[in-house]
C-alpha cells in the first residue's frame, strides 16, 4: 500500500495494516501479506474507505503515474462537502450530552424506534 502510495510513509500503512483496517479479499490483512493480480484491498484511511484491485504488484515504492497503473480504483465517492457540514459536532470540551440532546441526536441518527423503545432487534 505504501509503495502505490495509498499512504505518505510505510509506517502508517503498518500501522493500519495492526489496527484491522486493512482487508485483502475481506480477509484482516498484515504488514507482510503478499497481493497479486486481481486481489480486492479495502484499507479505510482517515474515516474513508478505499477499495482498490491490484492489477500488477510492485516491489518497490514506485511514482505516480506508475502507481496508478498499479491498481485499479473502485472507492465509492467521498461526501460532498455540504452533507460534511450538514452534521452537527460537539465542541471539544463541552462535555457529555444532556438527556434532551442525547433525544435530538438519537432522532436526527434514526437510531431509536419510532415508538420510543431501544431496537427492537436487541433482546
Amino acid at each position: 500500500m505504501w509503495a502505490v502510495r495509498l499512504f505518505k510513509t510505510r509506517s502508517q500503512s503498518a500501522s493500519a495494516c495492526r489496527s484491522g483496517h486493512v482487508r485483502v479479499n475481506g480477509t484482516a490483512a498484515k504488514a507482510s501479506v503478499q497481493v497479486k493480480p486481481g486481489d480486492e484491498v479495502r484499507v479505510r484511511i482517515a474515516g474513508r474507505e478505499r477499495i482498490v484491485v491490484v492489477v500488477r504488484p510492485v516491489a518497490k515504492r514506485v511514482g505516480p503515474p506508475i502507481a496508478a497503473e498499479c491498481l485499479q480504483d473502485n472507492s465509492p465517492p467521498p461526501p460532498s462537502p455540504e452533507l460534511i457540514a450538514s452534521i452537527p459536532r460537539r465542541d471539544r470540551g463541552a462535555g457529555r450530552p444532556t438527556k434532551r440532546e442525547r433525544r435530538d441526536m438519537e432522532k436526527f441518527r434514526g437510531s431509536r424506534a419510532s415508538d420510543g423503545s431501544q431496537n427492537p432487534d436487541l433482546p
